[in-house]
């Protein structure tokens, strides 16, 4: 029986990584008589990696992560202009509206009928409070969790806190790397809703033939799945 119901929130209640990638492709264009796109992302992403024990995940580490790698790949000399709209550019992601994938408001209308809902997400607290809020989602959420990492003890503290533990609960995202693997490993059940784009760092395998995991085209058929896990 399943009683809790796991969700991420980039990119399976809203649009995230698009945003990003826009945001990468302006930094580009910024220093594109320093280096070529493939290198400038390659640097970005090992700076980024490097970076997130200290920034975490989220905008604002992304930002600091695109002045770095300006930074190095100028020896320390990037122009004023360059750093100016590397901020303005994280200042404007802070900002963007938020967008609600299609079909998701119906979704976890359905869910919240029948289970508890506890959003886990990783990410700068202040602006993933801000997206939940803008979203409108917020009032479906028994329990809102934003973590720092996602791992097997973070799923299994969760689920014992908000619900009756990770045996009776269902963890839904678009990343095999942070939302299934580690639910799994938990003892939870799982649920792959894939995103179009997704960020290297959250790149992995999927699990095939396990039989606590499903993928699903979009979050609407996650009611149908909790059907036949019951």
């Amino acid at each position: 029986m399943i009683t809790t119901v796991g969700l991420d929130a980039d990119d399976t209640l809203w649009h995230n990584e698009t945003l990003f990638r826009l945001t990468q492709q302006r930094f580009f264009d910024l220093l594109a008589d320093v280096a070529e796109p493939e290198t400038l992302a390659q640097r970005l992403a090992e700076v980024e990696k490097r970076n997130l024990r200290l920034y975490g995940y989220g905008v604002k580490g992304f930002t600091l992560s695109m002045i770095e790698t300006a930074m190095e790949l100028t020896g320390g000399e990037a122009p004023p202009r360059v750093v100016r709209e590397i901020l303005a550019s994280g200042r404007e992601m802070l900002t963007e509206p938020v967008e609600p994938l299609p079909g998701v408001d119906q979704a976890l209308a359905r869910l919240s009928e029948r289970c508890r809902l506890v959003l886990i997400t990783k990410g700068d607290l202040l602006h993933q409070e801000q997206k939940l809020a803008a979203s409108g989602l917020g009032d479906l959420f028994a329990a809102v969790e934003i973590v720092s990492e996602k791992d097997a003890s973070t799923y299994a503290r969760v689920f014992a806190r908000h619900g009756t533990g990770p045996a009776e609960a269902v963890m839904c995202g678009n990343s095999v790397r942070s939302d299934v693997l580690p639910a799994l490993e938990a003892g939870a059940w799982a649920a792959y809703v894939p995103y179009p784009l997704v960020w290297t760092h959250e790149q992995a395998d999927v699990p095939e033939g396990h039989l606590r995991f499903a993928q699903l085209a979009s979050l609407s058929e996650l009611p149908a799945w909790l059907d036949e896990v019951g």
